[in-house]
């Protein structure tokens, strides 16, 4: 027989973000231009990159890759947030709450394989520039992207059938803005034992292990760099390394203090911050750092305009 204080969920509640309610308005319009921003920016690149042949190189099919995955990822939680900036209602049935966990975990994990992927492609160009083109072919591209699928697909699949089996106690609240992992684990009246303990093997693999590829891989690029560049290409590759690994570090620092790291006083409103920075901050910076401030882009954005203007 079950325990009095458990019941069938048949829906969350999200309590959203911590704003005083004469901010609201305010937040929300901060909000909805970050997330058309997000949106514009990587559609632009990923349809440059399709339009312009000169970008059929692998940089850019990864680029089109992760701008694709940016857009998606900050689509699973920000028009959720909107909604529930503008409604009484903050309800997500359970089903939905499931959906929405899976898609973010899927897009985290995806956007996380293809920066390792990416910086490959880059430690390959410049450690072996006369190589390039024999190594990074494009059945290994697409190997690398295909892998990255199936791993996330399995990984997020994974967390979701595990959470599938929990039951939940009458409180059905999140305090969060979406149906993140960690709280809905805390929501849970059964045993969460092998929860935690697939987030820290797994999640360690799927976050830490990526993060120190890329690091490795910016790390010899340096030192090739070093060896044998005027003092103005090693600056021009540390002003491009440094703002590609502090994106990075965004993205990976504070889902590494999140989930692998919590914090002992489990601030909500220092644990919903920092979810605003790889969620909201990091899909909307990718595209200005990774594409639209370099001179293939500017040069794929000249052209297609060009070509219209011929029609």
């Amino acid at each position: 027989m079950p325990e009095d204080n458990q019941t069938v969920i048949s829906q969350f509640l999200l309590l959203g973000l911590p704003i005083p309610p004469e901010q609201q308005h305010l937040f929300y319009i901060l909000f909805l231009a970050m997330y058309l921003t997000t949106v514009l920016g990587n559609l632009i690149i990923i349809i440059l990159i399709l339009l312009d042949s000169y970008l059929h190189t692998p940089m850019y099919f990864f680029l089109s890759n992760l701008s694709f995955s940016d857009l998606c990822f900050s689509s699973v939680t920000m028009p959720k947030l909107l909604q529930n900036m503008q409604s009484q209602d903050s309800s997500i049935p359970y089903a939905g709450c499931l959906a929405q966990m899976y898609f973010f975990l899927f897009f985290g994990d995806l956007e996380s394989f293809l920066l390792v992927a990416m910086a490959y492609d880059r430690y390959v160009a410049i450690c072996f520039p006369l190589h390039y083109t024999s190594i990074m072919s494009p059945k290994l591209c697409v190997s690398l992207v295909v892998l990255s699928w199936v791993l996330t697909t399995s990984h997020a699949m994974l967390h979701t059938l595990l959470l599938t089996r929990l039951s939940f106690c009458e409180n059905n609240v999140i305090p969060h803005f979406f149906c993140d992992l960690s709280a809905l684990l805390k929501l849970a009246c059964s045993d969460i034992h092998i929860n935690e303990l697939v987030v820290l093997i797994i999640g360690g693999l799927v976050v830490v292990l990526p993060f120190l590829l890329i690091i490795a891989s910016y790390a010899r690029i340096v030192s090739s760099i070093l060896k044998g560049s005027s003092t103005r290409g090693i600056h021009k590759v540390f002003s491009t390394c440094g703002s590609h690994l502090s994106v990075v570090s965004l993205f990976f620092g504070t889902i590494i203090g999140l989930y692998l790291c919590p914090s002992a006083n489990n601030s909500t409103v220092k644990d919903t911050v920092m979810s605003m920075m790889y969620t909201v901050v990091t899909p909307m910076l990718n595209p200005f750092i990774y594409s639209l401030r370099n001179r293939d882009m500017k040069g794929a954005l000249k052209r297609v305009f060009q070509k219209k203007s011929l029609f």
